[in-house]
Protein backbone atom coordinates (compact mmCIF):
# COMPACT_ATOMS: atom_id res chain seq x y z
CA UNK A 1 0.00 0.00 0.00
CA UNK A 2 1.16 3.29 -0.77
CA UNK A 3 2.79 4.65 2.90
CA UNK A 4 0.38 7.59 2.48
CA UNK A 5 -2.65 5.27 2.91
CA UNK A 6 -4.04 3.67 5.87
CA UNK A 7 -7.51 1.65 5.90
CA UNK A 8 -8.61 0.68 9.27
CA UNK A 9 -12.16 -0.01 11.16
CA UNK A 10 -13.83 2.74 12.19
CA UNK A 11 -14.91 2.05 15.24
CA UNK A 12 -18.14 2.52 16.61
CA UNK A 13 -21.45 2.55 14.36
CA UNK A 14 -22.04 4.44 11.45
CA UNK A 15 -24.92 5.94 9.19
CA UNK A 16 -25.16 7.50 6.22
CA UNK A 17 -28.54 10.07 5.23
CA UNK A 18 -29.31 11.73 2.14
CA UNK A 19 -32.52 13.87 2.07
CA UNK A 20 -33.52 12.87 5.31
CA UNK A 21 -33.92 9.51 4.90
CA UNK A 22 -31.53 6.91 6.06
CA UNK A 23 -28.99 5.12 3.53
CA UNK A 24 -27.03 2.50 5.48
CA UNK A 25 -26.06 2.14 9.12
CA UNK A 26 -23.45 -0.23 9.69
CA UNK A 27 -20.69 -1.52 12.46
CA UNK A 28 -18.51 -2.59 9.58
CA UNK A 29 -17.32 0.15 8.33
CA UNK A 30 -13.49 1.35 7.18
CA UNK A 31 -12.08 4.29 7.77
CA UNK A 32 -9.43 5.54 4.92
CA UNK A 33 -7.12 8.06 5.49
CA UNK A 34 -5.01 9.47 2.94
CA UNK A 35 -2.06 11.96 3.26
CA UNK A 36 -3.85 15.18 4.56
CA UNK A 37 -7.45 14.32 3.44
CA UNK A 38 -9.92 14.30 5.62
CA UNK A 39 -10.63 10.28 7.39
CA UNK A 40 -13.11 8.69 4.20
CA UNK A 41 -15.54 5.99 5.83
CA UNK A 42 -16.26 3.40 3.16
CA UNK A 43 -19.56 1.24 4.14
CA UNK A 44 -19.76 -1.99 3.26
CA UNK A 45 -22.57 -2.67 0.34
CA UNK A 46 -24.56 -5.13 2.64
CA UNK A 47 -25.24 -2.40 5.12
CA UNK A 48 -26.58 -0.19 2.26
CA UNK A 49 -29.86 0.63 1.02
CA UNK A 50 -28.23 -0.13 -2.67
CA UNK A 51 -31.95 0.32 -4.38
CA UNK A 52 -31.41 4.21 -4.05
CA UNK A 53 -28.14 3.89 -5.27
CA UNK A 54 -27.98 4.17 -9.50
CA UNK A 55 -24.52 3.42 -10.93
CA UNK A 56 -23.75 6.43 -13.37
CA UNK A 57 -21.35 6.41 -16.24
CA UNK A 58 -19.03 9.13 -14.43
CA UNK A 59 -15.34 7.31 -13.59
CA UNK A 60 -12.17 8.70 -12.02
CA UNK A 61 -7.94 6.96 -11.78
CA UNK A 62 -6.23 7.48 -8.24
CA UNK A 63 -2.96 6.11 -9.11
CA UNK A 64 -3.03 4.54 -5.69
CA UNK A 65 -6.37 3.42 -5.52
CA UNK A 66 -7.57 2.25 -9.14
CA UNK A 67 -10.66 3.20 -11.43
CA UNK A 68 -13.49 4.58 -9.14
CA UNK A 69 -17.42 4.42 -10.17
CA UNK A 70 -20.18 6.88 -9.58
CA UNK A 71 -23.75 6.26 -8.14
CA UNK A 72 -26.37 8.99 -7.71
CA UNK A 73 -28.63 8.62 -4.84
CA UNK A 74 -32.38 8.27 -5.46
CA UNK A 75 -34.00 11.00 -2.99
CA UNK A 76 -37.78 11.94 -2.83
CA UNK A 77 -36.46 15.62 -3.45
CA UNK A 78 -34.35 14.34 -6.60
CA UNK A 79 -31.52 12.98 -7.49
CA UNK A 80 -28.14 13.55 -5.96
CA UNK A 81 -25.75 13.05 -8.85
CA UNK A 82 -22.35 11.34 -8.53
CA UNK A 83 -23.05 11.68 -4.48
CA UNK A 84 -21.39 7.89 -3.69
CA UNK A 85 -18.58 6.37 -5.29
CA UNK A 86 -16.83 2.74 -5.24
CA UNK A 87 -13.67 0.48 -6.95
CA UNK A 88 -14.56 -2.33 -8.10
CA UNK A 89 -11.57 -3.34 -8.88
CA UNK A 90 -9.44 -1.33 -6.58
CA UNK A 91 -5.62 -2.18 -6.96
CA UNK A 92 -4.56 -5.15 -4.37
CA UNK A 93 -2.79 -2.52 -1.74
CA UNK A 94 -6.24 -1.22 -0.55
CA UNK A 95 -8.40 -4.68 -1.34
CA UNK A 96 -10.13 -3.85 1.76
CA UNK A 97 -12.12 -1.42 -0.27
CA UNK A 98 -13.32 -3.64 -2.52
CA UNK A 99 -17.49 -3.85 -2.41
CA UNK A 100 -17.67 -0.94 0.02
CA UNK A 101 -19.17 2.87 -0.77
CA UNK A 102 -17.68 6.14 0.07
CA UNK A 103 -19.98 9.39 0.20
CA UNK A 104 -19.58 13.15 -0.62
CA UNK A 105 -20.22 14.52 2.53
CA UNK A 106 -21.05 17.53 0.53
CA UNK A 107 -23.81 15.80 -0.49
CA UNK A 108 -25.15 13.90 2.19
CA UNK A 109 -24.46 13.63 6.01
CA UNK A 110 -21.92 10.93 6.98
CA UNK A 111 -21.89 10.54 11.24
CA UNK A 112 -20.80 8.04 13.90
CA UNK A 113 -23.61 7.60 15.89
Amino acid sequence: MADHIKIRPASGTWVVRAAGAVLGESTKALELTEGDYPPVIYFPRSDLAMAFLDPTDKTSHCPYKGDASYFTIVAKSGPLQNAAWSYETPKPAVAEIKDHIAFYTTKVAVEQV
